[in-house]
């Protein structure tokens, strides 16, 4: 099938056509729990699934009116950027927020506000997810899943849960009102040492890297012990970058400046992607509003951001087997929204939406919860659209994905463990997939 994969890997999405006029502006809410329609899948697509697809919710990106309304105290859904924590004290350290392969700290990628009416320990829940721009690393990180119940494999794709009840230190249990006077608690307080930094009290949880501001800052510059780093190479680079000469404005100073060190939050736009707020919308709904076929968008795009006009003639061509069907299922579903970033359906009997037969994982391959030792369950995955939006090129050795899939403890455990990790499935395109 070699000439076939060379062909589905050129595929690739790049671009998006040119926006619409009118645009609808959708709102930023908590992503419910989605009901199962039934509906025919193509013959052959799985001969596992069941034959039912899900009433999904997409996620789409748009541009924040206002940055004020990613902060964390009003719960956001939003990809890029930094990270707005749920517990804003208790984040993931050491090995958890480092890619198992290079090293280097995560880069967060996006994070969903999903909350469980049923259960009051998850009143507030928020998954986030984070991952190694390199490619290598995640070819790696493909290769190192199948391993995953022959001990704890490295891992350059994490996803955490967070959660809370509706009564605790960090938020008001009313909800917000979104008029400019939220604000959150004066949290985390009674979990703070004696000798805290400007930074933590200041935004009323764990002081940040200065350079990423992502991860914890536990390690302190050794000059003007003010500015905090979450590993040894970001502290390097912020020392190039130009703290060599704040910090010895700081040392000489009497008290450190706002104006000479930076704060918690204002990162270098080259180390994070750019921030977008995800709107939702359901994928029933986009459906009913219907466009006939030949002006509807095409969602694969050539390298340079054209149409593939010749995809039809070529796929007509191909042998009917269980990749080419399955990739033609998952071009038809995707089409009816070509610019979602996002599919999201919480339902124990639901599957994802896989681009291609192989790759994909049995369920032996899905572990238990590390926690409970319960079932996980799809909750949701990530299209490569958002490789676009993130402005990711498509170049030889560029990130790329033809889905990432998330799975969730199914039961929501609450462990006394603010994040838990949860477990990714990548799947790459077929020159990329390899097996054990």
């Amino acid at each position: 099938m070699e000439p076939n994969a060379d062909k589905l890997r050129g595929l690739r999405i790049t671009s998006l056509d040119d926006e619409d006029d009118d645009e609808t502006e959708l709102p930023n809410q908590p992503l419910p729990a989605s009901t199962v329609t039934v509906a025919a899948a193509p013959s052959g697509y799985d001969d596992e699934d069941e034959d039912e697809e899900a009433e999904v919710m997409l996620g789409f990106l748009e541009k924040p009116k206002h940055p004020g309304l990613l902060l964390r105290h009003l719960f956001p859904s939003k990809a890029g950027g930094i990270p707005a924590w749920l517990d804003p004290v208790n984040l993931p350290t050491g090995n958890s927020s480092c890619c198992g392969f290079c090293g280097e700290p995560l880069h967060f990628v996006l994070q969903i506000y999903a909350p469980i009416e049923s259960n009051a320990a998850a009143f507030h829940r928020t998954l986030f997810m984070f991952m190694c721009p390199s490619m290598a690393c995640l070819h790696r990180d493909q290769h190192e899943q199948w391993t995953r119940n022959q001990g704890n494999p490295r891992r350059s794709v994490r996803v955490f849960r967070c959660q809370l009840p509706r009564t605790n230190v960090f938020y008001s249990s009313e909800p917000p009102s979104r008029n400019n006077s939220d604000k959150p608690l004066c949290a985390g307080e009674k979990h703070r040492t004696v000798n805290v930094p400007t930074a933590e009290t200041k935004f009323g949880g764990a002081a940040l890297c200065h350079w990423c501001g992502t991860w914890k800052g536990d390690k302190i510059c050794g000059g003007c012990k003010k500015s905090r780093y979450c590993s040894e190479k970001h502290q390097a680079l912020h020392w190039r970058s130009g703290h060599k000469n704040d910090c010895l404005q700081i040392i000489n100073s009497s008290e450190a400046s706002s104006s000479v060190l930076p704060a918690v939050g204002k990162v270098p736009a080259r180390t994070s992607w750019p921030e977008y707020q995800i709107a939702i919308d359901d994928e029933v709904d986009l459906d009913s509003d219907g466009c006939d076929e030949d002006s509807s968008k095409s969602l694969v795009m050539q390298k340079h951001g054209k149409p593939d006009d010749t995809m039809q003639s070529w796929m007509d061509q191909f042998e009917a087997d269980a990749d080419n069907q399955c990739w033609a299922y998952f071009q038809e579903r995707i089409s009816r929204a070509p610019e979602q970033v996002l599919r999201y359906c919480r339902d124990p009997n639901v599957k994802p939406l896989w681009a291609l037969s192989a790759g994909r994982p049995s369920n032996p391959d899905i572990p238990s919860c590390s926690y409970c030792k319960g079932p996980l369950c799809y909750e949701f995955q990530i299209m490569p659209q958002l490789l676009y939006y993130f402005g990711v090129r498509n170049e030889p050795n560029s990130l790329d994905w033809a889905t990432i899939v998330v799975y969730t403890c199914q039961e929501t455990c609450d462990q006394n463990i603010s994040y838990k990790e949860e477990f990714a499935w990548v799947q790459l395109y077929p020159t990329s997939i390899s097996r054990p």
